[in-house]
């Protein structure tokens, strides 16, 4: 059976590149009829929190990324923190080290240092000179009694090259004379993560590790631990990085990185969720919008490019644009919408909250725009600038507001038919069209010179909202 995982630490917001690695794994696992497990890499002390833990969980969770196995929900293969697997690790420490293929290192910071600036200044690769590897026992004892808390190290064989097929770079050969002997224990005790990976991958029965590029320099290590435990190997697949615009790292000079900050912008995560999938990946037909099932129906990890995939935020918005506009019905729009409204101190019942939408739905393209499209909706006084107060004033504008309040101040309802209506007769009584026509009602009614189409705005507010913003801008002007 297909077994993959997705393994974050808990020290910050979910990353979108981090987000990108779980959605692939989660649709590797689902077009293959597999299971997709959450473990949580905490063993960093100082930097992961439980709060970032849950924030990551429930950030998954609203990108519509469901696992069969983790923290929150148990499963056959528990615990799924590394925190709680310590005693594991501490057994397959004891194996290496009774095999012969880790040993203890009572090398100082220092001593390292040096050794890494004389191979960087003779032109080599820095690596450890493996000093420690045949201490006796003797020198053991006289490093211990000075107190120098050794680290474990696992004991790389000479002139091996390490050789493997990545499902979506190819065949790769990496010799490890590049690396030398690496730390599998700090000098704290705490395992490092190409050991507990191992561990945890092969305890765990992972069938396949997809992740970053950027953990292709740790795949020989961790292929020299699964044989030296005698693990059967998983298959490896690396997804290329994500660049910004710029082509540069993505990172936050680029703006939001984070799945939590999309969306507090007001992102749906279906649009997320679809925008991610096509970051390195592409459908057999040429088509931007898929559904969840569409995507894991056509999912191929073979099909994933070797290149970096661009985060093209213009691209995103558009997307997100046509979800909220198409996709997304208007019931459960308005439920995602409502804390947006209420945030930006738009305070009204559900019902009202649909209309507004429903008007202002084709023209914005995510949930915070509300706080400026829905403003006319909800502002019922408004300042005038200096220079709208100077077209408010003048005689064709205060003419065409006058005559528009004579034709409504004693209806009980204005559709926006009846505004057409209305306006037209306005045009042939005044002699007056375009921009002279609509302008003044449209500064009266919002204090804007652009914005929501006025048959929409009236149609939502009602005809005794419409007769007191227009009855204050002839009291103000008179």
């Amino acid at each position: 059976m297909v077994r993959v995982r997705f393994a974050p630490s808990p020290t910050g917001y979910l990353h979108v590149g981090n987000a990108r690695t779980a959605l692939f794994n989660y649709l590797f696992a689902k077009h293959n009829r597999g299971k997709l497990i959450l473990r949580v890499e905490d063993t960093d002390k100082e930097r992961s929190k439980k709060e970032y833990e849950d924030m990551l969980i429930e950030d998954l969770k609203w990108l519509g990324i469901q696992w069969d196995e983790g923290p929150d929900v148990g499963g056959e293969y528990a615990p799924y923190r590394q925190s709680e697997r310590l005693d594991i690790y501490k057994t397959y420490i004891e194996k290496l080290l009774e095999t012969g293929h880790a040993y203890y290192c009572y090398c100082l910071p220092e001593e390292l240092e040096k050794e890494r600036q004389k191979a960087l200044s003779e032109g080599r690769p820095p690596r450890y000179s493996g000093k420690c590897r045949h201490l006796t026992p003797e020198e053991k004892k006289r490093y211990e009694e000075k107190g120098i808390k050794p680290v474990v190290r696992f004991k790389v064989p000479d002139g091996r090259t390490i050789i493997f097929d990545d499902l979506i770079r190819g065949h790769i050969e990496i010799n490890v004379d590049e690396f030398g002997d690496f730390v599998i224990v700090r000098q704290d005790g705490m395992p490092t993560y190409n050991f507990v990976v191992v561990v945890d991958d092969a305890l765990m029965k992972i069938s396949h590790v997809i992740r970053g590029e950027d953990h292709l320099s740790n795949t020989p290590k961790q292929i020299l631990i699964y044989e030296a435990l005698e693990f059967p190997i998983p298959e490896f697949a690396h997804l290329p990085i994500i660049l910004g615009e710029d082509r540069s790292k993505l990172s936050k000079r680029h703006g939001a990185v984070s799945v939590r900050a999309f969306k507090e912008e007001g992102y749906m995560p279906e649009a997320l969720f679809n925008f991610l999938a096509l970051l390195g990946w592409h459908p057999k037909e040429d088509r931007e919008i898929l559904s969840k099932e569409e995507i894991i129906k056509e999912f191929d990890i073979k099909d994933v490019h070797k290149s970096p995939a661009v985060f093209d935020r213009t691209k995103l918005r558009w997307l997100n644009g046509v979800y909220i506009r198409e996709i997304i019905s208007l019931d459960e729009l308005t439920r995602r919408a409502e804390p947006f409204f209420k945030k930006f101190g738009y305070i009204a019942d559900f019902e009202y909250y649909k209309k507004v939408l429903n008007a202002i739905r084709d023209s914005i393209e995510t949930l915070s725009e509300i706080k400026d499209r829905a403003r006319p909706f909800f502002v019922q006084e408004f300042e005038f600038d200096e220079k709208t107060k100077e077209e408010l004033k003048s005689e064709t504008a205060y003419k065409v507001i006058q005559k528009f309040y004579e034709k409504i101040k004693d209806r009980d309802s204005l559709t926006s038919q009846d505004f057409k209506k209305i306006m037209k007769e306005i045009q042939k009584e005044l002699g007056v069209k375009g921009k002279q026509l609509y302008h003044p009602i449209r500064l009266a009614l919002t204090g804007e010179h652009s914005g929501v189409g006025l048959d929409l705005l009236i149609d939502v507010i009602g005809v005794e909202e419409v007769k007191a913003r227009i009855k204050r801008v002839l009291e103000l002007f008179e």
